[in-house]
């Protein structure tokens, strides 16, 4: 009865991530564009920090667990299947063009932030130390880039003189209590599907044998991060590309610096060597993104280019299966 009513949870969680994230970016979008807002600033912010509650609240837990394959390979996992799987579904569904900050700035601070990870979790190896570590320090460490960064986010916010939408998007303006109660009834239920997605893909997954780090890169990875493709493709589908390019970029910086950062604070997170292979692999998405935005028209991710990152992902799980 128990496994059945968790396979059962796991369905329903699909539902709530989708009508969650609908929830959150009409929400969002509202209160922004009362307050003039631009929906960059609200992707990279408000919704950024809803959607990676799973990975948070995965990575506590398994923190607390002992679990540090599970919580490493989540978070690693998840910023690859961001840039990947999430901005190469939404860039098919809509072109994706971006801002000159976006280029400029916000991708290569995430891309700063994975070479940060890979640095501070292989320090030990400066030192002839045989066990990796991220430990509490190297936490602290990650949640002062953290901060830089939401004071960079702050700043800009208050510069931002880009247009809000689209032309020919229009966004209702509903009273702010309205708003309000969308924000937190659609993070409250990205939250519980996320839950109950992530809990009944484990279950599979353990019925199969799988190792913590294989779940963690992948089908935690892919649930935690369901949330994100949610509202990523619902933006794109509304042409409403700030908040899907600005919502997986948030994500991505805040999985790496905050998320890990908090977890290893909880309890130091003992780091295997062979995950340094998918560290490589989220610094060559990040990469690609950027070789996206020289090679392409105007600042933007095409649908080729989507087509292409779908690609490298699936060869990539391809690689992750063979590896075991």
């Amino acid at each position: 009865m128990g496994d059945t009513l968790t396979y059962v949870l796991f369905v329903v969680g699909f539902v709530l991530l989708i009508k969650g994230a609908d929830y959150l970016v009409d929400g969002s979008s509202s209160i922004a564009k009362k307050f003039n807002i631009s929906d960059f600033i609200v992707g990279m912010t408000i919704v950024s920090f809803g959607t990676s509650m799973p990975e948070l609240i995965v990575n506590i837990l398994a923190s607390v667990n002992g679990s540090s394959e599970l919580a490493i390979g989540n978070i690693i996992g998840s910023n690859i299947a961001n840039i990947l799987l999430i901005l190469g579904i939404s860039s098919v569904i809509c072109p994706l063009p971006l801002h000159r900050n976006t280029v400029l700035s916000e991708i290569p601070f995430s891309l700063t932030s994975a070479l940060l990870v890979g640095f501070l979790a292989n320090a030990a190896l400066f030192d002839s130390k045989e066990n990796l570590t991220i430990s509490r320090p190297d936490g602290i460490i990650l949640l002062f880039f953290f901060a830089l960064f939401l004071a960079y986010i702050f700043r800009m916010g208050k510069e931002s003189q880009s247009p809000l939408v689209e032309a020919d998007h229009e966004i209702v303006i509903m009273p702010m209590h309205k708003s309000i109660l969308m924000i937190a009834g659609g993070c409250f239920a990205l939250f519980l599907g996320g839950k109950w997605v992530v809990d009944g893909a484990v279950k599979l997954a353990e019925h199969f044998g799988f190792s913590q780090t294989f779940i963690g890169l992948t089908i935690v990875a892919i649930g935690t991060s369901l949330p994100e493709l949610v509202t990523s493709a619902i933006a794109a589908r509304k042409k409403n590309t700030d908040i899907a390019v600005g919502n997986v970029i948030g994500s991505n910086i805040l999985n790496l610096l905050w998320i890990l950062g908090i977890s290893s604070i909880t309890m130091p997170l003992p780091f295997d060597i062979t995950t340094n292979t998918d560290i490589v692999v989220l610094i060559f998405a990040s990469s690609l993104l950027l070789l996206a935005m020289a090679t392409g028209t105007k600042n933007a991710i095409d649908r080729w280019d989507g087509i292409a990152f779908v690609f490298i992902y699936i060869a990539y799980i391809v690689f992750l299966v063979y590896r075991g």
